[in-house]
């Protein structure tokens, strides 16, 4: 018989088993499974575009239609899958529900951008014989971790004559690398004493792409023309064409199994593709929803959500008038009154505890690796600012959503109160009336090039965003 405290510590306090621990008979097989997907999205889906191009294949195959297809004297069927993509940057899937739509959707929203390194709009030089490449990094970034790092191009560009040419450079183990040096040890006395913030510029994160000088000896800067006349032949590029491309570089190489355990994934863009990915595959399991789900993928997150692919856009708003026409709702009232009623998870990574640098976080109300997915009240800085903060009645309904489903869960803050903080698109799907949370995994090195997640992390977000989307 258990003693009074330990069965009181059971009744009343938080669990501090590890959720490997609580998992159920075959969920650890199934954890594995799930990630090996997982990582194979991860090493495909390196930009915004080829994560929509990957789920855009998934959900055909699955049944999914164009939004745009479905006609408005046919109504919206219940069970009725659709999609809607917006300049290949965003991406909205749905399952029709089998309640009215003005009954409000259940809307799970995630980013697929994440820091990198873009091309400047004229990149190339020559110097010191060697060509490189100027670039201009996005996104919060520690400059110096970009350094000495094998790189790979993604992008796209349109050629004079309008000719499109998807750019991967890196990937394949026949490619070349590129690399951004880092200056010797023996030189480096007085960089060591700046800050690291200090220490590499902006300016100073040039690619090294090239060395062979271009034969001839009236021609100046033949290392560089060497390069164009490499990426002509294989492209069709010329030197004009880097002015209206879009060609981002980004580590190198595939997601990994991480750990003697294979407890956890490494690699990059895991926020927020992890939450991207886990949401997906929830909806894929829809059939006849109670209310209409639906998924959102956004661009521009890391940058402030901004222009016409960000959450600040109306591109929600533009959906629901969509999905409203075909149900024939399409008056100004309903559409507030759908997304005014409609209930969302801001699906999004946190901060989980780093022992090396445990000082940061306030150790009673932060996430860990392997304890679950992170429900989070609130993101933010400092004194809540540009926080959603979601209302207890709604926290509490997702408690008992989790609860009931099985859900292996926890909270957590992103650090102490005055050392900085975050955001999320919480607020920005809360302007149009709806009750959102945020929540996600917990990862470790956010934003650097290898960031760490725990497989049984990412499965419990997808269990998390297949009960609430159900719900």
């Amino acid at each position: 018989m258990k003693g009074d405290g330990k069965r009181l510590k059971e009744e009343l306090g938080l669990s501090e088993k590890s959720a490997w621990e609580r998992l159920a008979p075959g969920d650890k097989e199934a954890v594995f499974d799930f990630c090996e997907g997982y990582k194979s999205f991860l090493s495909q889906a390196k930009t915004e575009r080829e994560a929509v191009r990957l789920a855009l294949d998934l959900v055909r195959e699955k049944g999914f239609v164009s939004l745009n297809s479905l006609s408005s004297s046919q109504g919206l069927v219940p069970g009725t899958k659709f999609f809607w993509e917006w300049r290949q940057k965003v991406l909205v899937l749905g399952v029709v529900g089998e309640l009215p739509l003005d009954r409000g959707l259940r809307l799970v929203g995630a980013h697929i951008d994440a820091p990198r390194l873009d091309l400047k709009p004229t990149p190339l030089y020559e110097s010191g014989g060697l060509a490189l490449f100027k670039t201009h990094y996005y996104g919060g970034i520690k400059k110096y971790q970009w350094m000495a790092l094998p790189l790979a191009l993604h992008g796209v560009a349109i050629l004079r004559d309008g000719t499109r040419r998807e750019i991967v450079i890196g990937e394949d183990p026949a490619d070349p690398v590129f690399a951004i040096s880092d200056l010797l040890p023996h030189l480096a006395k007085e960089q060591m004493k700046k800050n690291m913030e200090e220490a590499v510029t902006g300016e100073d994160l040039n690619l090294v792409v090239g060395n062979i000088p271009y034969p001839g000896e009236d021609t100046k800067d033949k290392v560089r023309l060497n390069i164009l006349k490499l990426l002509n032949e294989r492209f069709g590029l010329v030197e004009e064409d880097f002015i209206v491309a879009e060609l981002e570089l980004v580590p190198a190489g595939p997601a990994r199994d991480l750990g003697l355990d294979r407890s956890m994934v490494g690699g990059y863009g895991q926020d927020d593709r992890v939450c991207a990915y886990t949401a997906l595959k929830a909806l894929l399991e829809m059939e006849r929803p109670q209310h209409t789900a639906v998924v959102l993928w956004v661009d521009k997150e890391e940058i402030g959500s901004t222009g016409n692919t960000g959450a600040q856009s109306r591109l929600l708003e533009q959906v629901v008038v969509e999905l409203a026409a075909r149900a024939g709702l399409a008056d100004i009232l309903t559409v507030g009154r759908i997304l005014a009623s409609s209930k969302a998870l801001s699906a999004d990574v946190t901060a989980g505890l780093d022992p090396t640098y445990e000082g940061v976080f306030d150790k009673t109300n932060v996430s860990l690796l392997g304890r679950g997915v992170v429900l989070n009240k609130y993101t933010g800085h400092r004194g809540k600012y540009d926080a959603n903060d979601a209302s207890a009645e709604f926290m509490a309904e997702l408690r008992a959503i989790f609860n009931n489903a099985g859900v292996i869960w926890q909270t957590g803050e992103l650090g102490k109160v005055d050392l900085g903080g975050g955001g999320t698109i919480a607020k920005y799907l809360a302007y149009f009336g709806p009750e959102v949370a945020d929540c996600g995994p917990p990862l470790l090195s956010m934003h650097a090039p290898l960031e760490i997640a725990s497989k049984v992390d990412i499965f419990m977000s997808y269990k998390a965003y297949g009960a609430f989307l159900r719900s």
